[in-house]
């Protein structure tokens, strides 16, 4: 039998960063304490005189007060994150002879085939497990989970399964109890929303395990969170899985099903509801999409949500200190609520869940493709990267479009009649990054389908020149996004936003693009009369939208393109009998003041008219820096003649140097025009050709010909190209724009050059 040696301490449970059914982490000095050694076997006691066995590991990060178990280690404990567990050293743990292992019902219901070969032999095969009688395990397979239970041991209750030991899988599968549900959605599920969890946990968690604490310093206990953000960022998940780990009784309302056209009815519901709460105390209530039942209601027309949120806000101030009953709620429109639900005492705390970064886009697609069996091509930070702007929903529908993906190409193996699968055909089925790559053609994010989201694809090589109009974006742009510490540590703010200006055709809008690239930023591209309709305050209400779009997909670059189609002298506009353009400036210069710090926006306005522009526009702190994009000088002009034909086949015999010497007066537009011209030129010559040789109707002859000749852009080619060129900015319109860059913008007119 085994020889245990029971240690005196008791640690609190905290999740697992690592995806081990049977390794826990402690810290280094905490192992020391307890005279462990790495891989050393230890059984814990949780709740209920439950036990299970592990091999303990040092992890630095972890506290010294804490153990960090699995969820099917927290699961066969009966305990939840915030518990406390008991550690026990075992000396002599011994190797398995024979261990009886069968799988779960709910689990393997629609599969059939040999799960021994296919799931089992893998996960003993990878390392030494040790098991216990009674345990559940998740063993991650090749296109999902099955959860098993360990019937029998021998020759002790605990053991380690060795190459040895003889594995049965035979029998029926074993019906799962309640108590051991490992599919309930834990802390391990949620990603993206690690800051918020963490608030979240400390709001609700202390008052509803521990309310004492708050009776013992004075204070009430919290009573409400609210939790906002765009629709799919896990809200309602977060609310389920602190219920989970708590253990507490969770009761979900959503909005719609409270509300009743019988008189008194909807309030009666919602009494009925806390009444429920107190009574199966701990409990959570859940409302989801409250701003439903409890808008404002000085705005609303009927009478029944007036009832409804002065009984709300009537229940929720008669909730009792000691009643252990906390109201979580969720809304995409949280200025849609009434106020005065949204102070102390009632929704004491409202928590931000936006759209996650890259590095919580990442956690996400890991943890949404933990039990998708994946190449080895497949690189999830590469997909995090692309999906800018993506919600937690939009990323589950992409790791599921993959899946379906890879699904079709395998229906031809699949009898779709027969109500069976065999486990071989889903062990042979891999997720690659082709899948991915389709399913990211076909997905976009739901919460900015509206506006036009890109993550631009246009670096600072694809832009001949312009080196201080870079360095100068650069450093109002890019610094701030990369190095925000640098700027708090100086006590500066950094810019709101960049005006470029200059003659048509320069690369304003590839700057723009660049720049949002050079910054890993979402790009929010806005056209000034998209912003324009006849209807009466929709316009002011299209601007709001748009930076709604950008504080919810941050960091961000808003372009403004065309700016001084709404940015014009305020009162100059004859005809503008509503006042529709001064009214979208004045919107437009309200929501830039009142960008927040926190939210890394900057506006790029882009204009050829610049002189035409409201100059409280161009203030410092609104679009305070002033930009002139010239026209290419030599080297420029040559680099954008690379630019535009490195997908080309060019002779070796054409001199781009020369033709940009050709080109003084040229816009980057201009040059694009003379390299698609020459192509056409080139391809016109190929396809007469072809027709000549058709008519021959030798095929020897064609062959002969067609090995002869290399379809090329020849010097001809370029030549004809010149003779139809034309430069689009003329001499006086470029007098004017350097007189403009001189007098409002003397440092950035330096960028011109050598113009």
């Amino acid at each position: 039998m085994t020889k245990c040696q029971k240690v005196g301490n008791r640690l609190l449970v905290e999740e697992s960063i690592e995806d081990d059914n049977s390794v826990i982490a402690l810290h280094p000095h905490t192992m020391k304490e307890l005279n462990l050694f790495t891989y050393d076997t230890v059984l814990l006691g949780g709740k209920r005189k439950r036990e299970t066995v592990c091999c303990a590991v040092a992890d630095e990060t972890c506290d010294e007060s804490k153990i960090r178990l699995s969820k099917a280690a927290r699961t066969n404990l009966r305990v939840k994150p915030g518990d406390r567990v008991s550690v026990h050293i075992c000396d002599d743990v011994m190797d398995a002879e024979r261990v009886h292992i069968l799988p779960l019902d709910d689990t393997v219901d629609g599969i059939t085939g040999d799960l021994f070969h296919t799931y089992l032999q893998p996960y003993f095969a990878e390392s030494y497990r040790l098991v216990q009688k009674g345990d559940l395990f998740p063993v991650k397979g090749e296109m999902g989970s099955v959860d098993f239970k360990v019937v029998e041991t021998e020759p002790g209750k605990h053991c380690v399964v060795t190459p040895e030991t003889e594995i049965f899988c035979e029998g029926e599968p074993v019906k799962r109890d309640d108590e051991e549900r490992l599919n309930g959605v834990g802390y391990e599920d949620i990603g993206g929303v690690r800051k918020q969890l963490g608030q979240i946990r400390e709001l609700v968690e202390l008052p509803l395990r521990h309310p004492q604490l708050f009776k013992a310093s004075g204070i009430k206990p919290p009573k409400g969170i609210l939790l906002y953000g765009p629709s799919g960022t896990g809200k309602t998940l977060l609310a389920k899985a602190i219920a989970n780990e708590t253990g507490c009784f969770f009761l979900c309302i959503n909005g719609p099903e409270i509300t009743s056209g019988m008189a008194g009815e909807s309030e009666s519901n919602l009494r009925k509801a806390f009444a429920e709460a107190e009574e199966h105390a701990p409990s959570i209530i859940f409302i989801d999409e409250i701003d439903s039942i409890a808008p404002k209601r000085e705005k609303t027309q009927g009478e029944v949500e007036r009832r409804v949120v002065s009984q709300l806000m009537t229940l929720m101030d008669g909730m009792k200190s000691s009643a252990r009953v906390m109201v979580i709620g969720a809304t995409n429109r949280p200025n849609s609520m009434d106020p005065a639900l949204r102070r102390f005492g009632r929704f004491d705390k409202e928590i931000d869940i936006s759209a996650p970064d890259e590095v919580g886009r990442l956690e996400v697609l890991q943890i949404h493709t933990k039990s998708m069996k994946l190449s080895e091509n497949v690189n999830l930070e590469k997909v995090a990267r692309e999906t800018q702007g993506f919600v937690g929903a939009d990323l589950a529908a992409l790791c599921t479009e993959a899946a379906l993906q890879c699904i079709r190409e395998n229906m031809d193996r699949i009898d779709v009649e027969d109500e069976t699968i065999d486990v071989q055909i889903l062990n042979s089925m891999n997720v690659t990054d082709q899948h991915f790559n389709t399913a990211l053609g076909t997905s976009n994010p739901s919460a900015l389908r509206e506006t036009i989201v890109e993550m631009p694809k246009v670096s600072w090589e694809d832009i001949g020149g312009l080196d201080k109009v870079k360095r100068e974006l650069q450093e109002t742009v890019q610094y701030p996004v990369e190095h925000p510490q640098m700027f708090e540590k100086y006590g500066l703010s950094p810019s709101r936003g960049v005006l470029l200006y200059g003659p048509p055709g320069c690369g304003k809008t590839l700057l723009a693009k660049a720049i949002a690239n050079e910054c890993k930023a979402n790009f929010i591209s806005i056209k000034g009369p998209e912003l324009l309709t006849m209807y009466f305050g929709e316009s002011e209400a299209n601007v709001r939208d748009v930076f709604d779009k950008a504080r919810r997909s941050a960091p961000c670059v808003l372009f403004f393109d065309e700016l001084d189609s709404i940015a014009i002298h305020r009162g100059s506009r004859v005809g503008d009998a509503g006042g529709t353009t001064d009214r979208i400036l004045n919107q437009l210069l309200a929501e830039m003041d009142g960008l927040s710090a926190k939210k890394m926006i900057f506006v790029i306005g882009a204009t050829n008219r610049p002189h035409v522009i409201d100059p409280a526009l161009l203030r410092p702190g609104r679009l305070d820096q002033l930009i002139y994009i010239p026209l290419p000088d030599e080297s420029s002009r040559q680099q954008i003649f690379k630019a535009c034909l490195r997908k080309s086949p060019v002779s070796k015999d054409v001199d781009l140097a020369a033709l940009a010497k050709l080109t003084v007066g040229f816009s980057g537009a201009d040059i694009t025009e003379i390299c698609q011209r020459a192509c056409k030129f080139a391809i016109k010559e190929e396809i007469e050709k072809s027709i000549e040789r058709e008519k021959v109707k030798n095929p020897e002859a064609m062959e002969q010909d067609s090995a002869k000749e290399v379809s090329e852009i020849k010097l001809t080619h370029f030549q004809g190209a010149m003779k139809c060129a034309r430069m689009s900015v003329s001499n006086t319109d470029l007098h004017k724009y350097q007189a403009f860059a001189q007098t409002l913008s003397p440092v950035s007119s330096s960028a011109a050059g050598g113009h």
